[in-house]
């Protein structure tokens, strides 16, 4: 019947809320993904994080992306395959891995069993000023964030992420 402002922005609804309306039963929509992100990664971020890559174009980016928007983190997806609105990782360039210093995965790449896997970044250009976030946590630490770290960047996985998402849809219930 209807969206929070998020999940309009968004496209996704992953939380519904029902309450009683005039003529019966009235459902909302939310998105707790946003929510969890943006309390879980702004702690990270710091004044040279003004700019991310979202590896993936399905729909847990479409929550980061206006996550990182609201904290005033310019972003842009990054596709296997040409798309509108986003570059491929072929066009990843040094110039874009200096600007682009927030990056973070919302691909299944990496995850238990194929630990081995990873977003095909140019990781000899990641520094000690980037931040790779992944959202996911099993294994706790992937391949993606391993990569960073032996680089000295700042890495997270997303099981924060998860449970703060959690957390955001009880009190979206209770209020």
């Amino acid at each position: 019947d209807d969206l929070d402002e998020d999940a309009r922005l968004i496209g996704a609804v992953n939380v519904i809320k029902f309450t009683k309306g005039l003529f019966g039963k009235k459902l909302k929509g939310y998105n707790s993904d946003i929510i969890g992100f943006k309390r879980s990664i702004e702690p990270l971020l710091n004044e040279t994080h003004r700019k991310a890559l979202i590896l993936g174009t399905g729909g847990a980016s479409k929550a980061v992306f206006q996550g990182l928007k609201q904290l005033g983190v310019g972003a842009t997806l990054v596709s296997r395959k040409p798309k509108e609105f986003c570059i491929t990782y072929d066009e990843i360039t040094p110039k874009t891995m200096e600007q682009y210093t927030v990056i973070v995965n919302t691909t299944p790449l990496g995850m238990f069993p194929n630990i081995d896997a990873c977003p095909d970044i140019p990781y000899d250009l990641v520094t000690p000023n980037h931040l790779l976030y992944d959202l996911l946590y099993n294994p706790d630490e992937t391949l993606f964030m391993k990569k960073g770290k032996e680089k000295g960047a700042v890495v997270k996985n997303g099981l924060e992420m998860l449970l703060l998402q959690a957390f955001a849809a009880w009190e979206i219930w209770q209020k």
